[in-house]
């Protein structure tokens, strides 16, 4: 897709924005998009996790955590643009898969729920996107950080799937029915801690994963991506894949 040099470099190019519950997709989804379509991807979670890897390493028990505190750890953490997209950074060294443990997991929510750490998180994710074609990946990406984006998706699993999904990720291997039940609690208690940060917005595309692969719900994001730029105009609450084809 041409895109014209005259637009200011403080300017989003191109945003599709993915917001949706933990353990939706969203990331992997995303990045897949991303390179199918030549855009960049952003994924605000991974500054959650970064700060919240730092976090349990210098703050202490997260009892203690504060806004406060985690602001002044903030100071060590950024986005670094790679071939593609960004990665995180603590003290200037990529963050690294410590990002996606399960401590790190088990804290985040704290974390994101700190109005100030949201603030900065969608300050950085801003300015990631600055005079570049994004995808979006992460919460309040199509109701805060990106109000106008062209495209905005909200990917939605049933709960045992998404718990499954994740499992498979984490293990390696074909999780057993009580682990996913497990895991599916786990999902449903950090669902309702995430719920004012996991808001539609009224205009996003509705996707239900629950019955697709991967690659598929990727075909039907680039799908839509492509419809965009022929001029197609999204109505928004819809289930996607009219534009598909």
């Amino acid at each position: 897709m041409p895109h014209s040099p005259a637009v200011p470099s403080d300017t989003p190019l191109v945003v599709v924005a993915i917001d949706g519950p933990a353990a939706s997709g969203k990331s992997s989804t995303a990045h897949w998009v991303a390179e199918r379509l030549g855009y960049r991807h952003v994924d605000s979670g991974a500054l959650y996790r970064a700060l919240t890897l730092l976090a349990t390493q210098e703050a202490g028990a997260v009892e203690g955590w504060t806004e406060a505190v985690l602001l002044a750890l903030a100071a060590r953490v950024r986005l670094a643009p790679i071939p593609g997209g960004f990665e995180p950074l603590i003290d200037e060294r990529p963050a690294g898969d410590g990002i996606r443990g399960a401590e790190v997991t088990r804290c985040v929510s704290k974390v994101a729920q700190m109005p100030g750490v949201r603030d900065w998180v969608n300050a950085r994710v801003r300015t990631a996107a600055e005079g570049n074609a994004v995808v979006v990946d992460g919460r309040d990406i199509g109701t805060v950080v990106f109000p106008a984006a062209p495209l905005k998706i909200f990917l939605v699993a049933d709960p045992w799937e998404r718990a499954r999904r994740r499992l498979v990720q984490r293990l390696n291997r074909r999780p057993t029915d009580d682990e996913i039940a497990e895991e599916t609690e786990r999902l449903v208690q950090r669902d309702a801690k995430d719920a004012t940060q996991t808001v539609q917005a009224k205009d996003a595309i509705l996707l239900d994963t629950t019955y697709l692969t991967q690659a598929e719900q990727v075909d039907r994001i680039v799908a839509l991506a492509r419809a965009l730029e022929r001029g197609w105009a999204p109505d928004g609450a819809d289930e996607a894949g009219a534009a598909g084809g």
